[in-house]
């Protein structure tokens, strides 16, 4: 099978030939630019800058060299816009703090401090305020608080609209172009599996609500107080999703108009709901806050197209896989089976019906980096022997593969992963 019909197959619950592999197709599937310059040379390609495509995790471009030689199925159709708010071009050279050579888009602009502590600015804009930070040997970007909100203010003085206007937006014509062309390019002259990374779901996402690609930002920001305001101020917290929901309905129509049939799979939401021990906020703020609008969605693209929907969400959320289903996720991601109660037996038997597990290969808190290519490659089998069985999963590590990985786990990982 090509590596396309493998993954429509795996979308179906079809048992393909192998399991799916997917390497950089998505913002949480990818890898730290650091980590891809020293694999590059442990599988003996051509060592080379590599181009920084999300800045704030810092992920390098997997080329199509890279993807060959792990047998990757799936690639992404990125935005020309990246997580500061300027465009993936005008390529200049840089220098992570452990020496790796990178290129940044153009718009990349920052400061330094004393401690090597560098500050970014939104849209490249050094008229605005720093919204990121990222300290000396860092692997991402932390958001930079400017929220100039007065917990003190009377409710019916709250503003949402206005708070979040610049924070999403209808797709103009040069973006669609871009889209219809490159998923033409992607389409046409590859055989993969083709995931749209077209975003802009992520209701509540705390890696957007700070607003780093927003000059100047208005509002509930801070991630804590965002999370207080579930209780607090519900009907901002409701005003702002309608909005972004129905910039999000607007854009899939563009998005549709554009790239057709061909993608697979569309990426909608990189919400986290859980941490490492249990849920972010509880089941009953997610059905009212969260879910209808998520459903409004994932309903439009089942009914508008034969897409895929894919969420991302971390950590233990067990307990929200039924909500999932009925607003109709397809894909998910990343199956974080560290997190308490993600028992990848129990998944796969209550839900392996249900949705396509996309990650959750190997653990990148303590095997990936950690532990020994034999222990890498014992838990690969294990993992694809319970998730892959009878289709509907697609092999890929929890979460983005990060800095200081060592290479030879990752040549034991894909290798297992192939086998």
């Amino acid at each position: 099978m090509t590596g396309r019909e493998r993954l429509i197959a795996t979308l179906n619950h079809q048992q393909p030939d192998r399991t799916v592999i997917d390497l950089g197709g998505t913002s949480q599937t990818g890898i730290n630019a650091s980590a891809l310059y020293q694999f590059r040379r442990a599988l003996g390609l051509p060592e080379k800058p590599i181009k920084i495509i999300e800045p704030g995790q810092l992920l390098g471009e997997v080329d199509y060299d890279v993807i060959n030689a792990v047998g990757a199925d799936v690639i992404g159709l990125l935005n020309p816009v990246n997580f500061f708010g300027y465009r993936n071009e005008n390529w200049k050279p840089w220098q992570m703090d452990d020496g790796t050579p990178v290129l940044m888009g153009g718009g990349f602009e920052y400061d330094e401090d004393e401690k090597g502590t560098k500050f970014v600015y939104p849209q490249g804009d050094r008229s605005a305020e720093y919204s990121s930070m990222i300290p000396k040997g860092g692997s991402f970007f932390d958001a930079v608080p400017r929220e100039k909100f007065d917990f003190d203010l009377d409710e019916e003085d709250l503003t949402p609209l206005e708070d979040f206007k610049e924070d999403f937006s209808v797709a103009d014509d040069e973006t669609a172009k871009y889209w219809e062309a490159k998923s033409y390019e992607l389409y046409n002259n590859t055989d993969l599996g083709v995931v749209g990374m077209l975003g802009g779901g992520a209701l509540g996402d705390a890696a957007v609500i700070p607003g780093p690609a927003v000059k100047h930002p208005r509002g509930i920001r801070r991630v804590d107080d965002w999370l207080m305001a579930h209780a607090m101020y519900p009907d901002y917290i409701k005003a702002v999703f309608r909005y972004q929901t129905d910039i999000m309905l607007k854009n899939l129509q563009i998005y549709k108009e554009a790239v057709g049939d061909r993608i697979q799979v569309v990426w909608i939401s990189g919400t986290d709901f859980g941490n490492q021990r249990g849920p972010m906020i509880s089941l009953n703020t997610f059905r009212e806050l969260y879910k209808p609008f998520y459903k409004e969605i994932c309903d439009w693209v089942h009914k508008n197209t034969n897409w895929k929907t894919f969420f991302h969400t971390c950590g233990a959320i067990y307990d929200f896989l039924d909500d999932f289903a009925e607003m109709g996720l397809d894909c998910l991601n990343p199956l974080q089976l560290s997190a308490n109660g993600m028992d990848p037996v129990k998944i796969k038997e209550n839900y392996g019906d249900k949705f396509t597990f996309w990650g959750g290969g190997v653990d990148t808190q303590r095997v990936l980096p950690f532990g020994t290519p034999d222990e890498v490659r014992a838990q690969v089998r294990e993992r694809i022997d319970i998730l892959g069985k009878g289709g509907g999963y697609v092999f890929n590590t929890i979460h983005n593969i990060v800095a200081g990985v060592p290479a030879e786990n990752l040549l034991a990982m894909y290798d297992e992963a192939k086998k």
